[in-house]
């Protein structure tokens, strides 16, 4: 690997990653489907992740959440399940801020110590620990039976009777019971109560939330008065705060190297601008990454909130996908990168996460092959990171229906599920290619070549980045609305990247204008030969100001070429 990296980040959810169990009962329970381990990351594990080209890794959902599984011979309190969703639950339903989740341990009371032997695990192979931060909500019967004894739990010391009070944790509904009209109580249990209600997760500042609503969680208070103007009580700093930054350091702590935060546009940025300064002061290079879509607050959370890389979906995503699916004009990427041009090395790439629909299901594009043009064009186009989801380099369709969640091309992350694509490349810690499709062998190894390039090539790891498509308007050489090319350069590194959306092979003519030529420095360059990165073959080595360079590019494929400068 290079001395400096490209961040590629693999998600992988560890319940389903390595349950090696191919029951799959639908709404099956713990003993029936099973449940992956931390200990499914073996040393091999890690490694191949590492040689695909990953610098992270996220582990998704470590933290103990509420959960229908009964663990209370542990001292662990059972969930009721009326505010449960799924048998396994949410992982983002967190119930012990402190505590990592009991599915995922080989020895339920060492599970502690099991995550710490991961982490050494992980940074022995050489890849970096990402852990979820769930900052905006939590389990609707939160409490910590692991939490430092110099600490109140959450709600703890609340003011039910007042619907807002800075030193509240939650927000309450006075007077009120919650009513969840859509709960199906299981034969024996006692109904759920709660009294006063507290508002639910999303803002749902009422005693009867609906079945889309995050019902199974409720809001925590950060200082803003919502009720009442949004008015934010910052000063003094509200309990929330001094809590949620005591649990941050509690865990950075444990030698991880960055938190992804969960719908962090849900919490003030004020918060994050008194918190992460703090953490990073005593825990220097920890990375914070934030989930935030509403592209007003992008710079926000970047310059004020301090975060160093943002989620870029309803830009870079939401354009990719429409193209992959015929939607939308492949010359529609460079108003993406135009739209966040100042702060592009801060935005986090990806075409799949635990959110989103497979890109192979039915919901999507039906064919993993589709992505690969987008899948090059969000790790190459800059300097910024990328992140890919466990079997999303095996064209996993999540085309199963689980229980809870359904058949809706999303891998489950609320039912104990195992996953064929996963089982079969990572073959209980022993992990190869001889259990994989054609199919699966060929998507992989393009997701390696394209990602271990990421870090070989200078040019795309650090290199400048020019846009080609103002010069190449629809002709019979270059059809825009399935062509994007662009350029990249640093050093004596020169690329040229050419992708088609296309179902056809195409023959293409890019031009190369003269202000490429000035703005690359390389008017007087001598190119002694040309290659594709990905093929090998030899290309034309030759190109001047203002003239087209020919190429071939397959259906649903890529050209890299890179160019050789002499010295």
């Amino acid at each position: 690997m290079a001395e400096t990296e490209k961040i590629i980040i693999y998600q992988a959810l560890p319940r389903l990653f390595g349950n090696a169990k191919s029951v799959n009962a639908i709404n099956g329970d713990l003993i029936e489907n099973g449940s992956g381990k931390l200990s499914a990351f073996t040393p091999a594990v890690l490694r191949e992740i590492r040689n695909m080209g990953c610098s992270h890794i996220w582990y998704t959902g470590l933290l103990e959440h509420a959960t229908q599984t009964d663990y209370s011979e542990y001292g662990i309190r059972k969930d009721h399940p009326a505010v449960v969703k799924g048998k396994a639950g949410s992982p983002y339903a967190i119930k012990d801020y402190y505590d990592i989740d009991p599915d995922l341990a080989d020895n339920i009371p060492d599970r502690m110590q099991e995550f710490e032997a991961l982490v050494e695990r992980t940074h022995k192979e050489g890849l970096k620990v990402i852990i979820d931060f769930v900052p905006n909500h939590v389990a609707r019967q939160y409490g910590s039976d692991a939490k430092p004894d110099n600490i109140d739990d959450l709600g703890e010391k609340d003011n039910t009777r007042s619907a807002f009070d800075v030193n509240n944790n939650f927000y309450y509904i006075p007077d009120q019971s919650l009513v969840l009209n859509f709960a199906h109580n299981t034969p024996g249990e006692n109904p759920y109560s709660e009294s006063p209600a507290k508002v639910t997760g999303n803002d749902c500042f009422t005693a009867y939330p609906a079945c889309n609503d995050w019902f199974e969680t409720v809001k925590l208070n950060y200082g803003i008065d919502y009720q009442n103007g949004h008015s934010g009580h910052f000063d003094p700093v509200p309990d929330t705060w001094h809590k949620m930054y005591a649990i941050l350091c509690f865990w950075a702590s444990k030698n991880i190297d960055g938190f992804r935060c969960d719908m962090a546009e849900m919490v003030p940025v004020a918060f994050w601008a008194w918190a992460i300064p703090r953490v990073k002061q005593q825990f220097h290079g920890t990375l914070f990454i934030a989930e935030v879509y509403n592209p007003s607050l992008y710079r926000d959370y970047l310059w004020k909130g301090k975060f160093d890389y943002l989620y870029d979906k309803v830009g870079l995503y939401d354009t990719l996908r429409n193209i992959i699916c015929g939607y939308q004009s492949a010359g529609a990427i460079t108003s993406c990168w135009q739209a966040v041009d100042d702060i592009q090395a801060n935005m986090l790439n990806f075409l799949e996460n635990h959110d989103e629909q497979r890109i192979a299901s039915d919901f999507f594009a039906g064919d993993p092959e589709k992505a690969l043009p987008a899948l090059t064009v969000s790790a190459c186009m800059n300097t910024n990171p990328l992140m890919i989801y466990a079997g999303q380099e095996l064209g996993e369709r999540g085309m199963d229906a689980e229980g809870f969640s359904g058949m809706d091309g999303r891998t489950s992350i609320f039912d104990y599920w195992s996953v064929a694509s996963l089982r079969n490349r990572y073959n209980n810690g022993k992990p190869g290619m001889d259990l994989l499709t054609d199919d699966q062998k060929a998507l992989c190894t393009f997701y390696t070549k394209v990602l271990t390039l990421c870090h070989k090539s200078r040019a795309i790891r650090e290199g400048k980045f020019f846009d080609l498509m103002y010069v190449n308007p629809p002709g019979a050489h270059f059809n825009p609305d399935k062509q994007y090319a662009f350029m990249r350069k640093a050093g004596n590194e020169l690329l040229l990247i050419a992708v088609n959306f296309d179902a056809q092979d195409v023959a293409v003519s890019v031009f190369l204008p003269a202000s490429v030529f000035d703005y690359f420095e390389i008017n007087k360059a001598v190119i002694t030969s040309a290659k594709d990165l990905l093929t090998g073959e030899k290309m034309a080595a030759k190109i001047t100001p203002d003239t087209f360079y020919p190429m071939r590019i397959k259906k649903y494929n890529v050209r890299i070429v890179k160019f050789f400068i002499k010295k």
